[in-house]
């Protein structure tokens, strides 16, 4: 730890599953870094819970939580509309929209304008609120951008072509709007990659000097090799099951299928296919039920054995502004296929291989060049793993990120 006193942290999270999507592992994992570093830190979240361990204080903030799954896109009650931040959230989902990091915003400015004395330093994780902006004005604050969601938004438009589904992409993307207006008034932005330095410079017109990257960490007590347990003959492990254009599934499953006409193969996909979504359709489609199988929800143990009898794991996303996934299948030693999408190669380096993204052709030529040569697939799994041991730890992560926060304290103290 370092001489300097330990800082009063607050971070904020509109969106906070610890076990998928990248906002809510950072969340999780980075709080727990910073804790181990001697600083103070408390989590101010949204839906769902972020799991945090029971010495870091959590503040749940209280919303409709409409996209809650097990009961999704509910009618509230008369009571809870009362609450105009509980009108706003409702009036937006009904009209398509995503009002989440804007009505989060509001409610951490409503929870904390009476108590931001607790704290030295706040840290917004990707909600760029108005609400987050007025806090900014009185007390140092940095915000992380994994990457500008403006990428997700024209991926998701450029993946229908009717009209009324490319407005339906606008709407539910037109919290952007904000966030473009709100970043610029960050005295400090972390971004986890060069790449995504560049795109959000570019897209949310940042000046590069206020930017700083720390990449992030991967949870190398969870996400290990295991000793004793064999890894299965062609067997591919891909860890989305997400129809999102921007993660990829769309091409590899064409890979796969190709490759099932001219020797056996086996996808495992951990998660959850929609039924009838359009995953499932395209694998009836392509006549690889047989070949592609879907772990369904399971838990931490079992996710890292998968990952242990894999031949080799697959990253097929169009981009990434960082890309937990490849980091953890090269913690846990498996070889690893990855695009060169977004930030990819920053974490593959040469520790992988690497192909063009929404290319099948080339997905495909280097699954079977690898299925090939164990040699070279033990020699990659082993670099992979020390990669991240060298480079990709939270303790590494949080060390920098403290140095950004000081650094915003010391601009704030000077104004």
């Amino acid at each position: 730890m370092s001489s300097q006193k330990p800082l009063r942290i607050g971070l904020f999270s509109y969106r906070s599953n610890p076990h998928c999507g990248g906002q809510g592992v950072y969340v999780k994992n980075l709080s727990r870094a910073l804790a181990d570093l001697g600083h103070r830190v408390a989590v101010i979240s949204g839906p769902p819970d972020p799991c945090l361990d029971p010495d870091i204080p959590l503040h749940r903030l209280p919303c409709l939580d409409l996209y809650n799954p097990e009961n999704p896109f509910r009618t509230p009650s008369l009571r809870e509309l009362a609450d105009p931040l509980n009108l706003i959230e409702w009036i937006g989902v009904s009209t398509t929209g995503f009002p989440e990091p804007f009505t989060f915003g509001l409610r951490a400015y409503r929870f904390l304008r009476r108590r931001l004395r607790n704290f030295d330093v706040l840290h917004d994780n990707q909600s760029l609120s108005y609400g987050i902006a007025m806090i900014a004005r009185r007390v140092p604050t940095v915000a992380t951008i994994h990457h500008p969601i403006t990428v997700d938004r024209e991926l998701a438009i450029r993946s229908v072509r009717s009209f009324p589904k490319k407005l339906k992409h606008l709407r539910w993307h037109s919290f952007i709007s904000m966030q473009r207006r709100v970043a610029p008034h960050f005295a400090r932005i972390i971004t986890v990659s060069r790449s995504s330095q560049r795109d959000i410079a570019r897209e949310f017109k940042v000046p590069a000097d206020r930017l700083r990257v720390v990449p992030n960490g991967i949870n190398t007590r969870q996400f290990r090799p295991l000793p004793g347990v064999t890894r299965a003959q062609n067997r591919i492990i891909v860890t989305t099951s997400s129809e999102i254009p921007l993660k990829g599934l769309d091409f590899l499953l064409e890979a796969v299928a190709d490759i099932a006409r001219r020797r056996a193969i086996r996808l495992v996909v951990v998660g959850t296919a929609k039924e009838n979504g359009g995953v499932v359709r395209l694998i009836r489609r392509l006549k690889i039920a047989e070949q592609v199988h879907f772990t369904g929800r399971i838990d931490h143990a079992e996710f890292v054995r998968q990952y242990a009898r894999a031949t080799l794991a697959v990253v097929p996303s169009v981009y990434e502004g960082f890309g937990l996934p490849v980091g953890e299948a090269m913690a846990c030693g498996v070889p690893v296929i990855s695009t060169t999408g977004g930030a990819l190669p920053e974490v593959v380096g040469d520790a992988g291989i690497l192909v063009p993204p929404a290319d099948p052709k080339s997905l495909r030529q280097a699954i079977i060049a690898l299925l090939d040569d164990p040699q070279r697939a033990h020699a990659l799994g082993q670099a992979g793993y020390r990669r991240v041991k060298d480079l990709f730890t939270w303790e590494r992560a949080a060390a920098q990120t403290v140095a950004v926060y000081r650094e915003v304290m010391d601009a704030h103290d000077r104004v």
